[in-house]
């Protein structure tokens, strides 16, 4: 018996075993289209994807680029070859999966109508077996599925996520079944006792967990733990990439369930990842867990951003040593913090512990966020944390994943608020907003109420026909509870936690902290309110010494809100600001400026250079401190997010 076959016969047995196993996870998020949001920081951010972001997402891609072209010529309906790159497609069906989102948020007939065209011309483009891939289709028939690194599963991944979400918010079939049609392609050729396949960009493994989810259909299930199983035999084939033959930088080194380290490209990390904790979500399967938890403390513990954001290197769009977290040449791709989000969900409602929703809170509110224009037209690819005044957003990008990206993150936000159980629902993010939750075998509608970020106080009603007994779960930030992030990797200059309240009907009500959850289990009635506070203190944050960019700097943090300074609101300069450690901050609301933020003001020692550049002194100044999201949406100025405490650390020579 040779090899191969054995290893399969091994692999399929294994998967059968797994499959057996219970669903450990009970808890479950809340899809995006039973949640309505109403919050005066979302709402707007939502409506401007669908009337300003979108439409340059739809431009672009039908209009500038030959994205659609490329489309409609394999699908016969014009003349011509393929221009552009290898994974253009999946361009396609992000913005497509953004559009269905944004249609449950804001219908639109018309933008229904431009997505039911493009998915007419794709369902064209599908090839009599279900494959459906422009580049190859068009230009080299005979060699699909001959090179791993060039994204034909990426690029599939993608159509099954468009095609989940655009049936969720509409109903519609046909992409449905398009997407259908081409996963089970897919399995026809690889799988147990078939060809091996080694993902060269990871995306198609969450999304068959998506579609068996939709579908019910273990098989997808299968499929899904069967690729992640692949990673680590040395069975890549291709490399017509030549940065795919670093087999860490496709996290090939070792197989899934044995890895402990961040490794190579962030975004593919993060693709797979969130595969991963699916898979264990839904088989039990603890070696994935104890993977998955090792990685993500490899990240948060040395490899992340205060912002949320990861992934240092340009290099290799990823991850290079611990704590090389440089500022000002941070790569910190915004599609690597959407995925972060993406993965933090699933690590959350596979463990129940707040801590990954805490992280997902700073990704979605900094790093990813970062990655969108305050006007919704302009992007950001790389997000650094310092600038000399050279960085501005673009309107486009010859790889133009993040665009799609961060609008189908910001347009599927109802996704990240709540979850639950047959037992209890939990409050994620505090965003304004209304479901209905099915407990047991009764409805539960709530309504929250915020002005968070800015404010602290968040409203909860509940409203069941009945008394209802449930566990009520809301999410004590760890900002709250005097620790920014889990590990040691940054602290609060003042760790006391913040006395936070939790009122019922107007009264302090027992509740036991579990998690990082305040739990309140009793018998809900019609009309009850839960009233959170969470105090929103100014905190200074220092980072541990073996992050040696930020020795002797702090960085600072309000709410989920990581701040800088920027240029042009102080003197046009960011870099010669001093911030002893005792500083005092003022904060206020300015509904004026950068669409209304909150911004922090104190008087702190600045050092100022002679124009004949032979002499400094330092003298006080007023300075003012902004929302690191919003920066860089007034022309090209310095900025920092990380300030000196001593005059000798200050760098004016850019």
């Amino acid at each position: 018996m040779n090899k191969q076959y054995t290893f399969a016969i091994a692999l399929s047995l294994m998967l059968s075993g797994a499959m057996a196993q219970s669903n450990i996870s009970e808890i479950q998020p809340v899809k995006f289209s039973k949640v309505t949001i109403t919050d005066s920081f979302w709402k707007p951010r939502i409506n401007q994807v669908a009337t300003v972001t979108l439409p340059v997402c739809i431009e672009q891609t039908e209009v500038k680029t030959p994205r659609i072209r490329n489309f409609e010529i394999t699908a016969g309906l014009k003349e011509g070859k393929f221009e552009g790159i290898f994974y253009d497609d999946s361009d396609v069906y992000k913005a497509l999966e953004a559009m269905a989102y944004s249609l449950k948020n804001k219908p639109d007939p018309e933008m229904e109508q431009k997505a039911d065209e493009w998915i007419s011309i794709i369902a064209k483009a599908q090839q009599p077996d279900g494959y459906l891939n422009t580049y190859y289709t068009l230009q080299f028939p005979e060699k699909r599925w001959t090179d791993m690194s060039m994204h034909e599963d990426y690029n599939g991944g993608h159509l099954i996520e468009a095609a989940v979400a655009y049936y969720d918010a509409t109903g519609k079939k046909q992409l449905l079944d398009v997407a259908t049609k081409f996963a089970d392609h897919f399995a026809s050729l690889f799988g147990p006792g078939k060809r091996h396949w080694v993902t060269g960009h990871q995306e198609l493994e969450l999304a068959l967990v998506k579609l068996y989810k939709t579908t019910k259909d273990k098989k997808y299930l299968k499929m899904a733990d069967w690729l992640l199983e692949e990673r680590g035999h040395q069975l890549a084939k291709g490399y017509t990439w030549t940065d795919w033959k670093d087999t860490a930088y496709a996290q090939d080194v070792l197989p899934v369930k044995q890895q402990k380290q961040i490794t190579g490209h962030a975004v593919r990390a993060m693709y797979m990842y969130t595969g991963a904790a699916d898979v264990a979500a839904l088989t039990g399967d603890k070696d994935y867990i104890h993977a998955m938890k090792d990685v993500w403390e490899d990240v948060v513990y040395r490899n992340m951003y205060i912002t949320g954001g990861i992934g240092s290197s340009g290099r290799n769009e990823g991850f290079s040593k611990d704590y090389d977290l440089p500022n000002q040449q941070a790569y910190c791709e915004t599609c690597a913090s959407v995925g972060m989000v993406f993965w933090n969900q699933r690590m959350n409602t596979l463990t129940g512990d707040s801590k990954y929703a805490d992280i997902l809170e700073r990704s979605l509110y900094n790093g990813a966020l970062d990655g969108l224009s305050l006007s919704g037209d302009r992007f950001f690819y790389g997000n650094p944390l310092a600038s000399v005044g050279n960085n501005q957003r673009s309107e486009w990008f010859g790889t133009a994943c993040c665009p799609a990206n961060i609008s189908r993150l910001i347009a599927s936000l109802g996704n990240y608020i709540y979850a639950q159980s047959d037992k209890g629902m939990w409050v994620n993010l505090y965003v304004g907003s209304e479901t209905t939750f099915d407990i047991g075998d009764k409805e539960v509608p709530v309504v929250m109420k915020t002005n968070y970020p800015w404010e602290g106080k968040v409203d909860l009603s509940l409203n069941p026909k009945s008394a209802t007994k449930f566990a009520l779960h809301l999410r004590i930030p760890g900002w709250a509870q005097g620790q920014p992030v889990p590990g040691d990797l940054y602290r609060f200059i003042n760790p006391e936690p913040t006395k936070f309240t939790v009122l019922l009907n107007g009264k302090e009500v027992p509740y036991k902290m579990d998690k990082g959850y305040a739990v309140i289990d009793r018998k809900w009635k019609k009309g009850d309110r839960v009233e959170l506070n969470l105090p929103m203190e100014v905190k200074k944050i220092v980072a541990k010494d073996s992050l040696e960019y930020n020795n002797n700097r702090i960085a600072l943090q309000r709410g989920p809100l990581v701040y800088c300074v920027e240029g042009v609101d102080n003197n046009d300069e960011a870099w010669n600001i001093v911030l002893p450690e005792n500083t005092t901050f003022e904060a206020a609301y300015n509904k004026d400026l950068l669409n209304g933020v909150v911004t922090l003001k104190a008087e702190v020692p600045v050092v100022n250079v002679s124009d004949n550049k032979l002499a400094v002194s330092t003298s006080k100044s007023v300075i003012t401190a902004i929302p690191y999201y919003s920066w860089a949406n007034r022309g090209k100025t310095p900025m920092q997010v990380w300030l000196p405490t001593k005059i000798t650390d200050v760098k004016l020579n850019y």
